[in-house]
């Protein structure tokens, strides 16, 4: 949940989106906006990658406001995402995944044309 709004937009591959403890699934340019305060997370889905931009203000990014809460959904750990207890903490909240590596792109994980 952010304290100000988010866009989404699948360029390509397929996610599921969920959103307020709802799945929604989302292929190739798909957009999505979440408004202030919409408990949401993206997780890649389908038989590929998955590429989505990710646009969002961050007018309360210093403001404590409980902005970036990382809020417990029961969908979202059936998908192995999310945190069993809130917090307003990334560190926390991503301690149990592996540390990011940084990918050179592929070709063809891009749509052409």
């Amino acid at each position: 949940m952010e304290a100000d709004q988010e866009d989404f937009l699948v360029l390509s591959g397929e996610a599921l989106l969920i959103v307020e403890g709802q799945e929604r699934p989302l292929r190739q340019w798909d957009f999505v906006h979440c408004p202030p305060e919409t408990r949401h997370m993206t997780v890649g889905s389908g038989d590929g990658p998955c590429a989505v931009l990710a646009v969002g203000a961050r007018d309360h990014i210093g403001a404590d406001c409980n902005g970036g809460a990382y809020t417990v959904d029961r969908v979202a750990l059936g998908h192995r995402a999310g945190v069993e207890e809130e917090t307003s903490d990334a560190e926390l909240a991503y301690a149990r995944l592996p540390e990011p590596e940084p990918t050179p792109y592929r070709d063809g994980w891009l749509p052409s044309g």
